[in-house]
């Protein structure tokens, strides 16, 4: 998948920290931060790019992944805070409170283009599948929410099994039975997110398919672009 995206580079005391952005909005894709569960939905158009963000992330250990979702259409589904995303490897700064002054500097940022690697997200992600059940296991991803925004800390392979489950998402949104209609479909989760120490409900974001309006022109894929016409009746 080919991303536009745009470069910026802001500086907090002698470090420089490399944060990237969707040149485009996601505009009909939406996240509520989880308290303790969460929404992200999104059409066809915003999970397949998602996933290529996350597969983006996952080899980019030294760059921050910022999507603003805030910036899109309003969902009209949904309980909780409106919030945007950010993809960090897990030791790699920023810290969630230095996030506000960073969000703040960049102005005018450059132009980037990158390609994802479809069959290395695969592979990676069928290595965190691998180690799943070993005893030592630490694949969930870490979450913060703070300033309006979504924090997710993980390494290479967990961004990439997450890549795997949007590009799945994306895949089965347009074949719901509803979808011509506008309804929301549910999809799944993210990965498993790391339990505040206390017990509780687990925390988790659910991922759900919506169509974006004028309905009336959805077509499922592999469905005829028209209707057939009626033949002409005899004169």
């Amino acid at each position: 998948m080919r991303l536009r995206l745009r470069e910026f580079r802001p500086r907090t005391g002698p470090h420089e920290h490399r944060i990237v952005r969707p040149r485009h909005t996601l505009r009909h894709t939406s996240l509520r931060a989880p308290d303790p569960v969460g929404t992200l939905l999104g059409d066809h158009d915003g999970l397949n790019r998602l996933a290529g963000l996350f597969s983006f992330a996952a080899r980019s250990p030294h760059t921050v992944v910022h999507v603003p979702l805030r910036d899109g259409v309003p969902p009209d589904e949904g309980v909780g805070e409106l919030v945007d995303l950010v993809l960090v490897h897990e030791r790699l700064g920023p810290r969630p409170s230095q996030w506000p002054e960073l969000r703040r500097r960049p102005r005018q940022g450059a132009p980037l283009t990158v390609r994802t690697d479809e069959a290395r997200t695969a592979r990676d992600a069928a290595a965190w599948s691998g180690r799943r059940d070993r005893a030592d296991f630490r694949g969930d991803l870490r979450h913060a929410t703070h300033a309006r925004t979504f924090f997710l800390f993980g390494h290479r392979q967990a961004f990439a099994e997450t890549a795997t489950r949007f590009a799945d998402a994306a895949g089965r949104g347009p074949y719901h039975n509803r979808a011509g209609e506008g309804r929301m479909a549910y999809l799944g989760s993210f990965l498993p997110l790391a339990d505040p120490p206390g017990g509780g409900h687990p925390v988790e974001v659910m991922v759900s398919s919506k169509p974006c309006p004028p309905y009336a022109h959805f077509r499922p894929p592999g469905a005829p672009a028209s209707r057939p016409r009626r033949p002409a009746a005899a004169s």
